[in-house]
């Protein structure tokens, strides 16, 4: 008996282009035979296996293939070339609610999904209890499913999936529904999972859960498969593809902070489209960048580790005492932290036009693994004088990514001693 639960075995996904709906019409009716498409690599010869009781990981930026190549797995999608062998009865959390009819009560769409996903009415009914309790909407059960909120729909259809039992479960992004509350609810019961020896394959954007659940992690990137090993290797070599420089590292090329001449520090991040900078410009914020412990460049940093934020001015005019400064929001805009060259008591000195500084601060990373966004600022301050130079605000996005989350938005690092039969 073979102990592979899911064999992708060089698996390809076309898509075909049409510029107009009449130019697939035409085709389909043989009326030309001029190539009308365009072709579209969703996924290009790709290979992997997932053992029984693994939990395994599959990240990549958007595009990358990721949700193609678990719809191929559960059958809602054919492949082009290739096949995917499958020992086990599957369970999957992708369109959370996508086999519910509006019209039918909470109760009925809990038999017609559950029978979609290939149960009988017996192993339904055993069930029934623990999908209702889960879930956890009272009443509204026995109402149409039209009249839910989404944050129902949502409790409901993740209900059904995660409670009926299944071999292999297949997760795309969909522990992160509803409220807090719900979404411990959640990972706990995907924790469960794991103890029972569940066979799992889970996408997620989410770092730091890849790190902290799975046994291996695969990189997908425009639909091949870059490299799988431990989540740590793994999200290594993905930060590379976050700036771009996936080539060069596997060419053994130079370190991130090597750039060719000219090429700004920058460039090797995605910048906010909707970032905000105002100021009097006598002196400009001309470049920045975020490195790591391992002296790359990147927007994805990990918790407990050092990292640098640097920074270079230029003055258009004489200047006086530049105040070098960032600060780090959540997502919501509330400053989680930040520090300038005042308060850590570094004087910059005094610019003449044209000249430059570059200012890094260095620091240990305790934040929470989440998302943040970077703001920098340039400005002088003395008595009762405040001047913005320049000021960058929400110019970029950080991840951290993290295996342990703690309460709030720190990490104390708590060292815990415990004493037996103490007197």
């Amino acid at each position: 008996m073979s102990d592979i639960a899911i064999n992708v075995d060089n698996v390809t996904k076309l898509y075909k282009l049409y510029d107009k709906p009449s130019d697939r019409f035409k085709e389909a009716l043989g009326f030309t035979k001029e190539k009308k498409y365009k072709e579209h690599y969703a996924l290009h010869n790709l290979d992997f296996k997932v053992k029984k009781g693994e939990c395994v990981g599959i990240i990549g930026t958007n595009g990358a293939g990721k949700s193609t190549i678990l719809k191929i797995i559960t059958g809602v999608l054919n492949p082009t070339e290739g096949e995917v062998k499958i020992d086990g009865r599957i369970s999957a959390l992708l369109e959370l609610g996508a086999g519910f009819n509006m019209e039918y009560t909470g109760i009925e769409n809990v038999y017609l999904n559950g029978t979609m996903i290939g149960f009988s009415k017996e192993e339904i009914d055993a069930k029934l209890d623990d999908i209702l309790k889960f879930a956890d909407i009272g009443d509204f059960v026995y109402q149409p499913v039209k009249t839910y909120s989404s944050g129902m729909f949502v409790r409901l259809a993740f209900a059904v999936a995660i409670n009926i039992d299944p071999e292999i479960l297949i997760v795309d992004e969909a522990l992160s529904v509803g409220d807090v509350f719900f979404q411990s609810k959640c990972f706990k019961k995907f924790e469960e999972f794991k103890k029972l020896g569940k066979t799992i394959l889970f996408v997620s954007h989410d770092l730091g859960s890849i790190s902290k659940y799975c046994d291996r992690a695969i990189l997908l990137d425009k639909g091949r498969k870059l490299t799988e090993g431990t989540p740590a290797e793994v999200i290594d070599e993905y930060k590379k593809v976050l700036v771009g420089q996936m080539d060069e590292a596997q060419k053994g090329g130079a370190k991130k902070s090597d750039l060719p001449e000219g090429q700004l520090w920058r460039s090797n991040y995605v910048i906010n489209p909707n970032w905000e900078e105002y100021g009097d410009h006598i002196v400009d914020i001309v470049d920045f960048a975020i490195v790591d412990d391992d002296d790359n460049y990147t927007s994805t940093l990990v918790k407990n580790k050092e990292f640098t934020i640097k920074l270079k001015i230029r003055a258009n005019q004489d200047a006086t005492n530049p105040i070098v400064a960032y600060t780090i929001k959540d997502i919501k805009g509330t400053d989680i932290t930040g520090t300038n060259t005042m308060l850590e008591k570094k004087d910059i000195g005094d610019l003449k036009a044209g000249e430059e500084r570059i200012v890094s601060f260095k620091q240990n990373n305790c934040l929470q693994g989440s998302q943040y966004l970077l703001s920098l600022g340039c400005t002088r301050f003395e008595n009762d004088d405040f001047q913005v130079y320049d000021r960058l605000y929400d110019i970029c996005s950080i991840t951290v990514v993290s295996d342990k989350n703690t309460i709030g938005f720190f990490d104390m690092n708590s060292e815990i001693g415990i004493i037996s039969n103490a007197k």
